[in-house]
């Protein structure tokens, strides 16, 4: 990948850089699937994040658990959750605004001090289009764009996956990208757009 190609996925609607990786393993929680897609959804996140060379863990000592994922049938669902506005600011507003927009997916991400991600609110409503979606897809493609701070259009004319034959799998450039973006030499936050020339050097190496 070309440097001005990785700095595409991660240039803000401003025209502003902004890149930022998890700074702490990460401590999945799922709610509203079966067991059997609870299984799907955290082998999708293991397997990203172990592709990232990044680590999970049973307990975040702040939040408990800071990748959690909300599947649901109607946006109203989570005006009726427990506390949940207590961790996410403004919901009834948010609500509406994803109402009136039709939107059927949602992440918002929380940052620490120093601006890596310290926790992640990934939001599904399940309407005819998400469900027709098979599980193992839905999990990898959630688990992706979870994995880092993408830019709002990264993937809005071509999603992180790709059909291989019968099989869906991630696309390779956004695996290496992903793979570089976790490279310890590199920082857990940058915003100038220099990074992406040392992110391009380092997907090449992968």
């Amino acid at each position: 990948m070309e440097p001005a190609e990785v700095e595409r996925f991660f240039t803000r609607h401003d025209g502003s850089y902004l890149f930022a990786r998890w700074g702490r393993p990460i401590v999945p929680v799922v709610f509203g699937v079966d067991d059997s897609t609870l299984s799907v959804i955290k082998g999708a996140i293991e397997a990203v994040v172990a592709m990232a060379g990044h680590k999970m863990s049973d307990m975040d000592p702040e939040l408990g658990a800071n990748m959690l994922l909300f599947f649901f049938r109607d946006w109203d669902e989570l005006l009726e959750t427990p506390d949940l506005d207590k961790l996410v600011p403004d919901l009834l507003p948010l609500v509406q605004r994803l109402q009136a927009e039709g939107a059927n997916r949602y992440r918002l991400f929380r940052f620490d001090d120093a601006g890596a991600i310290k926790a992640v609110f990934g939001f599904l409503r399940m309407d005819e289009a998400l469900s027709a979606v098979p599980a193992e897809d839905l999990a990898l493609s959630e688990a992706v764009q979870s994995s880092l701070l993408w830019a709002e259009e990264a993937f809005v004319s071509e999603g992180p996956l790709a059909r291989a034959g019968d099989t869906v799998v991630l696309r390779p450039d956004v695996a290496n990208l992903i793979r570089a973006g976790y490279d310890p030499v590199l920082p857990d936050v940058a915003e100038d757009a220099s990074h992406a020339m040392r992110l391009a050097a380092r997907v090449a190496a992968c």
